[in-house]
């Protein structure tokens, strides 16, 4: 592992700006710290709002991921009083919270780390936690401790493992008193993490670096050693993606709300479902107890979801008794799904959710890999597990993550999503919560969003072998389609009949009615299956009601297309899917409206642009966010009720009113 300190790197000289830099440089390594693990700290002395000097500890906030950390990231308190609350005998972790909250030197501060108490014992400056990949798959054997201290000897204090909270900030006290030494560099806390000290950042960051260094050259000799193999997983396929939908909505019921599902099948998740050891080395248990509230406990291994949930409920029935003051039990869904023939599948109630799973078992089986090819792996009980999954405090952490949205844990599929309506819609149903797949003929639009709920595939709709891979390829990001939304048009050039260009009109017919035929067909088996009923929102055109002169090619696809979804609204309402059509009219910030053709339609209603922009009964304009909250709001339960409906948008019209 490389140290990638750079003394110039750091803003000031200031204390925070020290430890913002050494933060984000062990958040930004994957297998130091995954997704707001792990937590550093700095010791300052600072002068409060009377003028009296005060001994303070800069410690991360909870919900701050040290990658990005900044300053409102840290919160300061008052380290007397961090060192009073620690001698005390006994305190539940609630009340070490709330001390820890009245110790703060500022009320904005995020709630400082449940691990706060550590950094105060420990008397350097400079303290760095992580859940190094080298260190768990140490820790995580049946020789662990030994095979620690025989690597790092008494450079490091070692703490058997106990529940984060503050009966192991007294067992991390105990363990420092009886074990330190003035050449001590931190401590190891077992099936956990570890702990770095250091006078300054850059000492501490040094140290750290250094002690996994070692740790991952004992792993990797052990590994290389290994011979490899090469599995390999069967591509996507029409039949294991509508397996795929079929497990979703499965998962989703026992959930109690519609969840994300998404196949991983590379090289290392074939090598580990391959193994023959799967259910013996899957059903071990988590890396380290804070990833019981993203994985569970186990993953299902196979596909019988009913035996899972007995399982689970089994697993708490045996165990609730540990949380004397009752519990409310969580649904019996796995979170990780490890199969022969599909590979890895990862839930999430939300994108972002499922992605940070992902991350952790992706750490996960190489950990496992590792620490199987030494002396092997080996997870804590299953009762250890259970108190960190219903810890009052992991389970509050995963409350603010979990998806409150009105389209939250729902799929959508959006036509023309790089540009224009398309774009504005994919927008809508993304902050509404959805994970969207935008297609596009614009390679853009693979980048037109960020974050792990978009996914954008350059496209040509009428390409019918693209458009099928396409769709396999969002059911098998997302699990399945809830939502399918053709947005995708072509407005060709103006002409009238006899003087009409008939390559335009088949290439209008092309991409407004053929391309909507061929999609629908592809994406039903998906609709069909959607936890909560599937919803087709057809882009369509006031041209279909009212045509103007010179649109022959694409007022006649367009009303073709409507044909189509009017005949889909009949033929599947069996199946629970609602199938509705939007007219927009005079819709100018889309690519369809070209400066030219703008100011074409303009003369030919004698009207400036300005004017024929506002040409309605309501003289308002319309435009593409106007349009995609329309189409949002049809996809919700708002309107359960309805389908076959087509809608207006067009600030009312003359000719359609």
């Amino acid at each position: 592992m490389k140290n990638k300190w750079d003394t110039s790197a750091v803003a000031t000289g200031s204390a925070l700006d020290e430890i913002i830099y050494g933060s984000r440089l062990i958040g930004s390594d994957p297998a130091l710290v995954l997704h707001g693990g792990g937590n550093t700290s700095i010791k300052t002395v600072e002068r409060d709002l009377y003028g009296d000097d005060v001994a303070v500890l800069h410690v991360k906030g909870s919900g701050w991921d040290l990658g990005s950390i900044e300053a409102s990231g840290f919160t300061p308190l008052r380290i007397e009083r961090l060192r009073r609350i620690i001698e005390i005998d006994a305190l539940s972790d609630s009340d070490m919270m709330n001390e820890l909250r009245l110790a703060s030197l500022d009320s904005r501060a995020p709630d400082p780390s449940v691990e706060s108490l550590l950094h105060a014992l420990l008397p350097a400056r400079a303290v760095m936690h992580s859940h190094a990949d080298a260190i768990l798959a140490i820790t995580n054997q049946p020789d662990g401790e030994a095979r620690i201290r025989g690597l790092y000897g008494d450079r490091l204090v070692v703490v058997p493992y106990v529940m984060p909270g503050f009966d192991l900030a007294k067992a991390a006290l105990a363990a420092w008193t009886a074990q330190s030494h003035k050449g001590s560099l931190g401590m190891v806390l077992m099936n956990h993490g570890l702990f770095t000290t250091g006078a300054t950042a850059e000492e501490a960051y040094a140290r750290h670096i250094e002690l996994i260094t070692e740790a991952e050259e004992l792993c990797f000799a052990s590994v290389s050693a290994a011979p490899t193999s090469a599995a390999e997983l069967p591509a996507i396929t029409a039949e294991l993606a509508i397996e795929i939908a079929e497990m979703r909505r499965a998962i989703s019921e026992l959930a109690t709300h519609p969840v994300l599902l998404s196949r991983f099948s590379g090289p290392a998740v074939a090598n580990f479902v391959a193994r023959s050891d799967l259910a013996e080395i899957a059903g071990q248990g988590p890396l380290t107890p804070d990833h019981v509230i993203r994985t569970k406990r186990i993953p299902l291994i196979g596909r019988n979801l009913a035996a899972y949930a007995a399982t689970y409920a089994a697993y708490v029935a045996a165990n609730k008794l540990r949380r004397p003051g009752g519990l409310t039990e969580l649904t019996g869904e796995p979170r990780v799904i490890v199969d022969p023939e599909l590979g890895l599948l990862i839930v999430g109630d939300n994108a972002r959710e499922m992605s940070a799973t992902a991350d952790v078992y992706a750490h996960t089986i190489d950990v496992i890999d590792i620490a199987s090819r030494m002396s092997g792996y080996q997870a804590l009980p299953a009762g250890d597990i259970f108190d960190v999954e219903y810890w009052e405090l992991e389970q509050a952490k995963l409350s603010r993550e979990r998806s409150v949205a009105v389209l939250g844990g729902e799929i959508a599929l959006v036509t023309g999503a790089a540009s224009g309506i398309g774009r504005a819609i994919a927008s809508a149903l993304l902050a509404a919560g959805a994970a969207v797949v935008g297609l596009d003929l614009d390679g853009a639009v693979v980048d037109t969003f960020s974050g792990p709920a978009w996914f954008g595939l350059a496209c040509d709709v009428t390409d019918d072998e693209a458009l099928q891979a396409a769709v396999l390829a969002g059911v098998e990001r997302f699990g399945g389609l809830d939502i399918v939304v053709p947005a995708a048009g072509v407005f060709g050039k103006s002409q009238p009949i006899a003087e009409l260009d008939l390559a335009g009109w088949k290439r209008s017919m092309d991409v407004n009615a053929g391309s909507i035929v061929a999609l629908l067909k592809y994406v039903h088996p998906y609709l069909k299956r959607s936890p909560d009923h599937g919803r087709v929102v057809l882009i369509a055109s006031k041209n279909v009601v009212a045509p103007g002169p010179g649109a022959s090619s694409y007022s006649s696809s367009k009303t073709a297309a409507v044909q189509v979804a009017r005949v889909a609204a009949l033929e599947w309402a069996e199946d629970g899917i609602r199938v509705n059509m939007v007219h927009p009219d005079a819709v100018f910030d889309t690519a369809l409206w070209t400066p030219d053709l703008l100011k074409e339609r303009a003369a030919k209603y004698g009207l400036s642009e300005e004017a024929y922009k506002t040409r309605n009964l309501l003289r308002t304009e319309v435009t593409s966010a106007i349009v995609a909250n329309v189409v949002r709001d049809l996809c919700t339960d708002v309107y359960r009720a309805t389908t076959g409906a087509q809608i207006p948008i067009d600030g009312g019209n003359e000719r359609v009113v």
